[in-house]
């Protein structure tokens, strides 16, 4: 064997343990990683491991368990999620005194409200609270939002802790789009009306299941962690870079369709329909505002567009002009942000990556902050 072919032997023996030795380190080093998201996606479960933390409610249907403190699921995200004395999600599983020490103003929705999919510091509630906290005169925000809530919950919701002694100076109440489809085909167990009670077909004071059922466990979400937002982060880019969901939204009208007259209603409506789904939506934002006027309570009323709204052009929605006459002589403001966000999709191509959450209609933390900007100018005005 000549002097060459004996070196191009040990250089091809050298590369391939060269090979053998770098893919080893890598695997290696991918299962420590393994190991290390496995023990601290365990150790960090928290309170999730003995109990759900939306339950069912006999006077509103669902809401949070009070003083919970742990993780919750959303799609694939979890995400740390804590609720104070009153079931309401906060920063810290605190108690909450009945009788305010200051201003104090009650937020409630749904899942934007809520700040579903991130914790109480990104969501526009929170922001809200600790900017409230910062000021001289501090304003405190109770946040009673819930996912799946509509006017029936809202009304409902806000007699009870009326009722139960709570005491706030506000209400600030952030109107969904979705809110006249669940209208439309929900919550009918809870409702005092009869011709609408006559819908109830489950036992007295049930929750909606979907609402309110503990999530199901899910091995990767649950014990490997930060390799789970790993995947996610890298499915979101890609989302990005294809553009089908942006795409989509022009074309989606699911539980917002009542909202363009180009969209078939289908059997999101049943069974009251898209007139009816309005009709008593009105009827119980007006038994609420009663309800804050006798007992001196100011009313704020905030629209938003979801995603789909703005990719079709949505400007003059219907929703704004249902819930902009509704305030007429009955809410102290009516706080209309469709215009701002409409903005920011004229000025930025890539409106949906940075407002809204890919693959999602929710608020991202960008989102959330551009809600809080806005209403934040409104509500830190002397009252």
């Amino acid at each position: 064997m000549s002097e060459t072919a004996k070196k191009d032997g040990w250089r091809r023996y050298f590369t391939v343990r060269r090979a053998l030795a770098n893919t080893a380190l890598v695997v290696y080093c991918l299962v420590l990683f393994l190991i290390f998201d496995f023990a601290w996606s365990s150790l960090t479960m928290g309170e999730e491991k003995e109990r759900s933390a939306r339950i069912a409610n006999p006077a509103y249907d669902h809401g949070f368990a009070p003083n919970f403190d742990g993780h919750d699921v959303w799609g694939e995200v979890r995400y740390r999620l804590i609720t104070n004395s009153l079931g309401f999600k906060d920063s810290s599983a605190r108690n909450v005194p009945m009788k305010a020490s200051t201003r104090r103003i009650l937020v409630i929705g749904d899942s934007f409200a809520e700040g579903i999919g991130m914790t109480y510091e990104d969501s526009f509630a929170g922001l809200l609270d600790q900017a409230g906290q910062q000021r001289r005169d501090k304003i405190e925000f109770l946040n009673a939002g819930v996912a799946s809530y509509s006017p029936s919950i809202y009304y409902k919701k806000i007699k009870y802790l009326l009722d139960s002694g709570l005491q706030f100076g506000e209400v600030v109440l952030f109107s969904d789009p979705s809110d006249v489809t669940d209208e439309a085909n929900s919550y009918f167990c809870i409702d005092d009306d009869p011709k609408y009670r006559q819908y109830c077909t489950n036992a007295e004071g049930s929750r909606q299941a979907v609402a309110a059922d503990p999530k199901k466990p899910n091995f990767l979400i649950d014990r490997f962690v930060i390799t789970n937002r790993i995947r996610i982060a890298i499915k979101r880019w890609t989302q990005s870079l294809s553009g089908n969901r942006k795409i989509a939204l022009s074309t989606d009208y699911a539980r917002i369709g009542w909202t363009n007259p180009r969209a078939e209603p289908g059997n999101s409506y049943r069974p009251l329909g898209i007139d009816g789904g309005i009709a008593r939506s009105v009827q119980n934002m007006r038994a609420l505002s009663d309800l804050l006027a006798e007992r001196k309570i100011p009313l704020t009323i905030v629209v938003y567009p979801w995603a789909q709204q703005i990719a079709q052009g949505d400007r003059n929605s219907r929703q704004v002009s249902l819930w902009r006459e509704f305030c007429e002589g009955r809410c102290k403001a009516f706080i209309d942000l469709f215009p701002v966000f409409f903005a920011q999709a004229d000025a930025d191509k890539n409106w949906y990556e940075r407002l809204y959450i890919v693959g999602d209609d929710h608020f991202s933390a960008a989102g959330n902050r551009l809600v809080f900007e806005e209403v934040a100018k409104r509500l830190f005005s002397k009252p």
